[in-house]
C-alpha cells in the first residue's frame, strides 16, 4: 500500500510520550498492524520508545498516564489507503466509518483506531469542501 503518514498531533500532552499501561504489551500493535519501526529505547525515567512511519514519529511511554484519555492523530496522503493498509497487516475492524469533520477552516475525512493499549488514534486526509 502507497500511504504516506505526514504529521502526527497529540490529543493531550507529547506526542512522543503517548501513555501505555506496558511497553512490551504495546509494540507489537503498532509495528505488526500499524506499521511502525522502533528506533530508541530507554530505561528510565521511564521505559518508553519511539517509533517512526513515514514522516512522523511518536514515543510510547510507562509513564502513568491513561492511555483511554489520550492519543493523536495522523495525517495521511490518502485515508481510503490508510484504511486498506491497517486491515491488510491484520486490523480487525471491518469498515472504517469514514466521516468529514471540520477544524477550523479545514475538512478532513478520517477514521478511528483504537490500539488493544486504549490509545485512539483518528488518520485524516484533507477535503476539499
Amino acid at each position: 500500500m502507497g500511504t504516506r503518514y505526514t504529521r502526527a498531533m497529540p490529543y493531550a500532552g507529547d506526542v512522543l510520550g503517548l501513555p501505555v499501561r506496558k511497553l512490551e504489551d504495546a509494540l507489537p500493535f503498532y509495528q505488526t498492524v500499524m506499521g511502525f519501526q522502533v528506533v530508541a529505547r530507554a530505561e528510565a525515567p521511564c521505559k518508553s520508545a519511539i517509533l517512526t512511519r513515514d514522516d512522523v514519529q511518536i514515543g510510547l511511554a510507562e509513564n502513568g498516564g491513561d492511555p483511554e484519555q489520550n492519543g493523536c492523530f495522523f495525517e495521511v496522503d490518502n485515508v481510503e489507503e490508510a484504511f486498506a493498509d491497517l486491515r491488510s497487516r491484520g486490523f480487525k475492524k471491518e469498515e472504517p466509518g469514514f466521516r468529514v469533520d471540520k477544524h477550523g477552516e479545514t475538512y478532513w475525512r478520517v477514521f478511528f483506531v483504537v490500539a488493544p493499549d486504549g490509545l485512539c488514534y483518528c488518520l485524516g486526509q484533507r477535503q476539499t469542501p
